[in-house]
């Protein structure tokens, strides 16, 4: 038999700019009862909203499209709405394809929006240096998450953008199934699925930003590994690359373009 625990601890205090988070998460964690104190081969997740609130990426906006447009290196799709602003799907500077850019209003001041830290890996393997010094750990695992949507799927989950100790991705290339047969295309994006397994306990408005997972002691490691920045697919394997609708009308202006000077 193999189980996982999940857990999210109430009393984290409110994050503000210039937190100490990794204190302030391991003072949260070491107020737990034993059992549930981090322990070798653990993995801690936390959201990058606090992790934002931390860092100083609080920004006044009372213009949030703005925002977003900043926080743009390619616009992948654009649909307009009647009752709002149109809806962006685009690539942020952390390489994501996110709607908005990543751009949160929400649990902020009135006026102001959230942006997603800058560097997530970094500020994983920060909070990791923080949590192993409290804790004397050596293997022990961060994942910072965040919301987003997916292609072909209706609702949320949350999916890994920075982590620390932990192996993103389980490769299974090379194996074989339990029928014998090779197995030639999976890997399994084990960051991502740790991040949608710890919003499960976590929520959205409980006040409950950091969560622990026990029981994938085989993907943590001593060392700070590659990051979440690994999972984000190379443009030459994008195969979704612009929306539908836009990747039509570029077709048709490229058509135009060439019927012109001919």
């Amino acid at each position: 038999m193999h189980r996982l625990t999940v857990w999210a601890p109430d009393g984290l205090p409110e994050i503000t700019p210039g937190t100490d988070l990794g204190a302030v998460i391991g003072e949260l964690l070491a107020a737990q009862e034993l059992a549930d104190r981090p322990t070798e081969g653990d993995v801690v997740a936390v959201t990058s909203k606090i992790v934002s609130k931390a860092e100083g990426r609080v920004v006044a906006a009372t213009d949030r499209e703005q925002a977003i447009t900043d926080e743009t290196v390619r616009v992948v799709a654009v649909r307009e709405r009647p009752d709002g602003p149109p809806l962006r799907i685009v690539e942020n500077h952390l390489g994501l394809v996110m709607a908005a850019a990543g751009v949160d209003a929400s649990n902020t001041p009135e006026g102001t929006v959230l942006l997603l830290p800058q560097d997530p890996d970094a500020s994983a393997r920060g909070i990791r240096a923080a949590l192993r010094d409290r804790f004397g750990l050596d293997r022990l695992g961060v994942v910072v998450t965040d919301t987003a949507g997916r292609p072909w799927r209706d609702a949320l989950v949350d999916i890994a953008i920075g982590a620390a100790g932990i192996s993103p991705t389980d490769d299974l290339r090379g194996g074989t199934d339990s029928h014998g047969r090779p197995l030639n295309v999976t890997v399994t994006a084990v960051a991502d699925e740790v991040a949608s397994a710890t919003e499960l306990v976590r929520g959205k408005a409980t006040g409950r930003a950091v969560a622990v997972v026990r029981g994938l002691a085989r993907y943590v490691s001593d060392d700070a590994g590659p990051g979440a920045r690994s999972l984000v697919r190379p443009s030459g394997d994008d195969l979704f690359r612009e929306g539908s609708r836009e990747a039509y009308e570029r077709g048709l202006a490229d058509a135009h373009t060439r019927a012109a000077t001919t």
